[in-house]
């Protein structure tokens, strides 16, 4: 079945927003970012770097400042002081109220560079790649895109997969991230009235 653009009345409580300061989308795309991060720096302390077992010279007569220990952290291969442990913690909370407000905020930004594209329904037979691409050509969405639906099915989770410029997304967890990094957001009817039921609340 051919894929068709509409022409919605979309909610200004999501999509109609005067957004004049950029901070809370800020805030909220560093939070996604935080959450997201892979603690994977390590450093080991001078308790843990191998070899410096022995005195490297003798305390007195020298003429060199006393040492004890090869791993000290001021010698090469020495210890790291304060370094990464791998057990940080870099995640970041918002409240609920701000990240809906920051949603549609970004929503909003993306509504008025017409990003934002609303069609009555996104098919794929069998899951072919080439019947979604071929609908969201139709749809001018040919680079970065953001699928947004009730259903997320076999079929177009199969179909999306295989598209590298696609991301294919359930309605109640579009995030500020996806927003704000897609050319195209590309909405089914049924995913922009769960995104203004979930949004357009005062929770």
């Amino acid at each position: 079945m051919a894929t068709e653009a509409t022409t919605p009345k979309l909610s200004k409580e999501v999509f109609g927003l005067e957004v004049t300061n950029h901070q809370l989308v800020k805030q909220a795309y560093d939070t996604y970012m935080a959450n997201g991060r892979d603690n994977l720096a390590v450093t080991k302390t001078r308790g843990e770097v191998s070899g410096g077992g022995r005195k490297p010279w003798k305390q007195k007569g020298t003429g060199r400042a006393r040492f004890g220990s090869t791993r000290n952290p001021i010698w090469r291969k020495g210890g790291i002081v304060f370094g990464p442990t791998g057990e940080e913690n870099y995640s970041k909370k918002l409240p609920v109220a701000t990240k809906r407000l920051a949603l549609r905020q970004a929503l909003s930004l993306a509504n008025q560079a017409k990003k934002i594209v609303v069609t009555e329904r996104l098919t794929s037979k069998e899951g072919k790649t080439a019947d979604l691409a071929k609908q969201l050509s139709k749809l001018e969405a040919t680079r970065n895109t953001l699928l947004v639906v009730t259903d997320k099915t076999p079929e177009l989770v199969r179909a999306s997969s295989n598209l590298g410029n696609v991301k294919l997304v359930n309605a109640k967890y579009v995030n500020v991230y996806d927003v704000l990094n897609a050319d195209k957001i590309v909405l089914t009817a049924d995913a922009l009235k769960t995104v203004e039921e979930w949004l357009g609340g005062k929770k």
